[in-house]
């Protein structure tokens, strides 16, 4: 690995000095044939980092070859349940966290590797990540941030010049990503499994001085819980599905991490599961708040040595706090809808399990429904005619649910177009989709196709998650 050329780049190694038992000192693959495929220049900018720079000798900061000489890149480990399934040592099996940024606001900030090679917990994988998938992360986290929706973000995707071998052979790619942290409820899991009580509070210690300032160990609990909440309600409000909802991919910050087999609703399903790896459709769209309040009961298990000194007493203290997990994202979900309606949520209430109902029964696209709604007239279907007249009648603000309901976001057809013609060396679809989704509550005549669903022939969707 390689020394960045610049002096004006620092990363810090907090993660990897307060807690080296979740670490092991690594070093990314080197890149044979490194191209920049995509950076995004105003993240660059809040970070302090100079963008012509990156596309430049920065080139190796991105795909990790060439980092700060004091920076002490690392493989975290974290455990998990997988579907359900307990895994004590999972980790990064094809990551590295290069270290902590400082923003000139002064906010901390983990710059991340995903594809960079195999480490430690790579288990049977050749750590590598390919173009399509890093592509799509970029899309949709960047998306979901322009939704105001708390995610990890992307600075870039950059070509390796490998080739990966997946089930054809493809074209290898990095994304470098950006993150509150990447603590999550698995490396929580991970050191309770050690039963070292000590790693276990300087886990929780870190996690308060990064994300929650709080008093105390079952006060921070309930920052997760409460930011847990607030973020599926987000998710669910404009038809988000994750599609791997595993205790290592929820995060203590309450950012959404790990975008693999996700996807956007199009016909609404509480039903829908894109992933191809669901086959009981665990994770189904939902089924997400359930999945959430499970996660975090994992979350509260791995916690209760430090909760309490009890047992007893520490299992009360979980319980309860977990218990605000459903008032909370009611709450959000609630305020969220009633938003989207032009309404209070007590106005909306009665008509929300109504529509919800009617968007099934008649396969109806769920974004451009919500969009369009305030310039609908007549319905070509009675039941929705009736009522859209009971919603007009209560004297929604029409002008502001185009400030909720987007025009545009990552559509599924448009994604796979888009990361198809990548793959062929070709970034123009991207660009345009990113333009697009990147603004997604101005509605512009040039993008119509953008906001359009999916064409009839478009088929099931599945996706995958690249490893």
């Amino acid at each position: 690995m390689g020394i960045a050329s610049t002096p004006t780049v620092t990363l810090g190694n907090r993660f990897a000095r307060e807690l080296p038992e979740l670490a092991v000192t690594w070093q990314a693959e080197e890149a044979p044939g490194p191209r920049l495929l995509v950076l995004n220049e105003p993240l660059a900018a809040e970070l302090g980092l100079d963008p012509a720079w990156l596309r430049g000798d920065g080139l190796g900061l991105l795909a990790g070859t060439a980092v700060p000489e004091d920076a002490t890149p690392v493989a975290q480990g974290y455990a998990g349940h997988q579907f359900g399934g307990f895994v004590q040592r999972l980790g990064d099996g094809r990551a590295l966290l290069l270290g902590e940024l400082t923003r000139p606001d002064g906010v901390l900030r983990d710059l991340h590797l995903k594809g960079s090679g195999r480490t430690p917990f790579a288990r049977g994988g050749d750590g590598r990540a390919v173009v399509g998938p890093m592509l799509r992360e970029y899309v949709v986290s960047e998306a979901m941030h322009a939704l105001g929706i708390p995610t990890t973000r992307s600075l870039a995707v950059v070509g390796t010049g490998r080739t990966v071998r997946r089930e054809t052979p493809l074209p290898g790619a990095v994304l470098a990503r950006v993150a509150a942290s990447h603590l999550r409820v698995g490396s929580f899991q991970y050191a309770r499994a050690t039963g070292d009580a000590d790693l276990l509070r300087r886990l929780a210690d870190h996690a308060i001085a990064r994300h929650h300032s709080v008093a105390s160990y079952p006060a921070l609990f309930e920052a997760v819980v409460a930011a847990q909440a607030a973020l599926i309600a987000r998710w669910m409000l404009v038809g988000f599905v994750h599609g791997v909802m595993n205790t290592d991919n929820m995060t203590i910050s309450g950012e959404t991490i790990d975008y693999g087999p996700c996807a956007f609703l199009d016909a609404y399903d509480p039903g829908a599961v894109y992933s191809s790896i669901d086959h009981a459709g665990r994770y189904a769209y939902g089924n997400q708040p359930a999945i959430a309040e499970w996660n975090l009961a994992r979350l509260a298990e791995a916690m209760l040595p430090i909760l309490h000194d009890d047992e007893e007493q520490a299992v009360a203290v979980a319980v309860e706090a977990l218990g605000g997990f459903r008032r909370r994202y009611h709450a959000e979900w609630s305020a969220g809808m009633g938003a989207k309606l032009g309404l209070s949520p007590e106005a909306a209430a009665p008509l929300v399990d109504e529509l919800l109902a009617l968007l099934r029964e008649k396969g109806i696209d769920y974004t451009s429904f919500f969009r369009t709604l305030p310039r609908t007239v007549i319905h070509d279907d009675e039941g929705l005619n009736d009522w859209i007249a009971r919603w007009r009648a209560l004297g929604p603000d029409t002008a502001a649910m185009d400030r909720v309901n987007p025009a545009y976001i990552p559509r599924n057809h448009l994604v796979e177009e888009a990361l198809a013609a990548a793959v062929d060396d070709d970034l123009e679809p991207v660009t345009r989709l990113l333009d697009a989704v990147t603004h997604p509550y101005d509605e512009r005549p040039e993008l119509a196709r953008y906001a359009a669903p999916a064409p009839p022939d478009f088929g099931a969707y599945r996706t995958f998650c690249g490893t």
